[in-house]
């Protein structure tokens, strides 16, 4: 097995940025609303930034190759499977439902995707396909499905509503841009690229503060009425996540699509990754209850340091 150091460095910076996030929380340092701000400020600003920056470089031929038919299948799969548990188990909203299913198949591809698989794999080339295919095909399902759960407005506005999104959602409108430029080969002129860049680095560091953030009511939270149905909700989607996805991506990829060793192994450890922290400023943002994308962040990327090493073992050791 490789040494879990690289691994390890990997994590860290994740675990700090959010321990930093509880103490300011915990310290009211940044005053009551600080979390709702910089929430909106990731959504609406920074992680547009990113997406735009991220797409405008983004080969798009990258996107069309068998190992993503693989990793689809397990995004499919638990996806699916986190939204049937919370509409039919835990009788969950239309919405929630939505954010249950990304909680349990949308990984953080982002900012711990790429250590990990240059540590891991030796590079990151299977990271650019997979950004893609959660930017371009996930996200706009998720958020359509977020935005239609949360209008109360009749069949005719939920469908003006529903038809304009792209325009309203900045996320999505930032995508698109980015796939334009990508197409076209447009580039933004250095000083304006290079502002963008900056801004968009900001998205992933400010995420994990709101979610540390978050953490300081979680002790609350955990005596209230329910929590014992949260408990097996949050298990649930995070064995989903850690287990289901991957094992499922495996299977596709050996036994129907019969991938390389090096072809599988970056197909099971993209799938293996944790819960990606856009599902819990996605919950933010849209009003609903961050409770179950919080807690599936952090404990996903808690066990995924074990799956993750298991996987690698597994793969690697013949």
């Amino acid at each position: 097995m490789h040494s879990l150091q690289p691994l390890l460095s990997a994590f860290v910076p994740i675990w700090i940025l959010t321990a930093i996030g509880y103490l300011v929380s915990r310290t009211g340092l940044l005053g009551d609303q600080a979390e709702l701000v910089l929430g909106r400020f990731v959504f609406h600003v920074a992680m547009p930034a990113a997406l735009f920056t991220m797409l405008a470089k983004a080969p798009l031929r990258s996107f069309a190759n068998p190992s993503m038919v693989a990793f689809a299948a397990g995004t499919l799969a638990a996806g699916l499977l986190g939204w049937a548990a919370a509409r039919w188990l835990f009788g969950r909203r239309p919405a929630d439902q939505a954010i249950a299913g990304m909680a349990a198949g949308y990984v953080n591809s982002a900012n711990l995707g790429i250590p990990v698989a240059v540590q891991v794999l030796g590079d990151a080339s299977f990271v650019g396909p997979v950004l893609l295919f959660q930017v371009l095909l996930v996200t706009p399902v998720i958020l359509g499905a977020l935005d239609a759960g949360t209008d109360q407005g009749d069949g005719t506005n939920r469908l003006l509503r529903m038809v304009r999104m792209p325009l309203r959602n900045p996320i999505i409108l930032a995508s698109a841009l980015g796939v334009v430029c990508s197409a076209t080969g447009f580039r933004l002129p250095g000083a304006l690229g290079h502002s963008c860049e900056l801004l968009g680095a900001a998205g992933v560091p400010t995420a994990l503060i709101t979610l540390g953030m978050s953490l300081h009511a979680r002790p609350a939270a955990e005596r209230a009425p329910g929590a014992a149905t949260h408990r097996a909700e949050v298990g649930l989607a995070v064995l989903t996540k850690n287990l289901v996805q991957p094992l499922v991506a495996f299977t596709v990829g050996s036994l129907l699509l019969h991938l390389t060793t090096h072809q599988l192994l970056a197909v099971v450890v993209c799938s293996a990754l944790p819960t990606a922290q856009n599902v819990f400023i996605y919950a933010r943002q849209y009003g609903l209850s961050t409770a179950l994308p919080r807690d599936s962040v952090l404990f996903s990327t808690l066990l995924s340091m074990v799956t993750l090493s298991a996987v690698d073992w597994a793969l690697t050791a013949h």
